[in-house]
């Protein structure tokens, strides 16, 4: 019987479909498609070995039948979820939508959804994050950092989830991790400002995430390797970061004594506001003094003059990341387990 010959009034037998509330079920489609529901399920899923001409009836009967498959039923009969819990610090920092962008893409091209979580920078909020969506029985977990609470780690180990760190670099070959040295970042600017003549080099930072922080050692490391840390010269605010702030931060820093002649800003956010304030004080950069960020964002060769900074390989974390875990879902062994994708130093006319 060729599926033509049925209208589009045609309604579902809700006694045989086992579904009080009449939506449509694998078995509705299996039956008007004349397969097995196993084979309906193949052909839903696109795997190639169904017979294109059952495969098009299959999808041509769940089209008619208004047919969505329910992930709940599929991770019951599969013993496999279908979706990736991704927890990330925030949705307003851009990069951390470039992560996750790339990591969309990656996991959907493996078959796999995403279920977000916004942690807010907050290691107890990310613990109960965590706790919330292992009851979905996600198939694996991608969380941002190292930084996790104990008891986030011990849900972590003791559990068969399969877990990829991102955006740093694990030192436990037990773990599995995509990111890169913040602080050997952060120590490559301050490396590069000394080249440059600046002998009073501040530190400024908002937010101050563990990350921050990290790089906020590396700058203390490189001076004082060289004798040059003064600790009156770390300019920290546990503020969001932003555009407004870095430019409050950067009319207080200039305004100290002494002296400061370079200012590492610990992202391109303070760093954009600091640039857009210094006309209007008057104050000429990089002649009176150089300014540096850290991310490389889209608007910082834009910046007058365009910005010194730090790219970061957030896409390729996000896309590598992503690729680590649907090998381990796949329970295939990485050939490496802490990968380590560097970043590069961008110099531009701010320093």
């Amino acid at each position: 019987m060729h599926i033509g010959v049925y209208t589009e009034t045609m309604k579902i037998d809700v006694s045989r479909s086992g579904r009080a509330t009449g939506r449509a079920t694998l078995a509705d489609v299996a039956r008007l498609a004349q397969v097995s529901p196993m084979t309906a399920s193949r052909a839903l899923r696109g795997e190639s070995t169904v017979d294109p001409v059952l495969a098009e009836r299959v999808n041509a009967a769940a089209a008619k039948l208004g047919y969505v498959p329910d992930p709940a039923a599929r991770a019951l009969a599969s013993q496999r979820s279908s979706h990736v819990a991704v927890l990330i610090p925030s949705l307003t920092n851009r990069l951390f939508v470039e992560l996750l962008e790339a990591i969309q893409q990656t996991l959907r091209q493996g078959g796999f959804q995403t279920l977000i979580g916004i942690t807010h920078y907050d290691v107890l909020e990310e613990e109960q994050l965590l706790r919330e969506q292992l009851l979905h029985r996600p198939a694996g977990l991608l969380l941002t950092g190292l930084e996790q609470s104990k008891a986030t780690r011990k849900l972590i180990q003791s559990g068969a989830t399969p877990c990829v760190f991102m955006m740093e670099v694990a030192g436990d070959a037990q773990a599995f991790s995509v990111g890169f040295s913040q602080a050997e970042a952060a120590a490559a600017m301050t490396r590069h400002l000394l080249e440059r003549g600046r002998r009073r080099i501040a530190f400024a930072a908002a937010q101050l995430d563990a990350r921050t922080l990290q790089r906020l050692q590396g700058w203390r490391e490189t001076l004082a390797a060289c004798g040059r840390h003064d600790a009156r010269l770390e300019w920290l605010n546990e503020a969001p970061s932003s555009v407004e702030l870095g430019a409050r931060m950067f009319e207080q820093i200039v305004a100290a004594k002494p002296r400061v002649d370079a200012i590492f800003f610990c992202n391109d956010d303070l760093a954009h506001g600091a640039l857009l304030h210094a006309p209007r004080m008057g104050i000429e950069v990089p002649g009176h003094v150089a300014i540096a960020g850290f991310n490389d964002l889209a608007e910082s060769a834009q910046m007058v003059p365009p910005l010194t900074t730090i790219s970061t390989p957030r896409t390729e974390v996000g896309r590598e990341a992503a690729s680590v875990l649907l090998s381990l879902m796949n329970r295939q062994q990485p050939a490496v387990a802490n990968r380590d994708l560097g970043f590069e130093l961008v110099i531009r006319q701010s320093t």
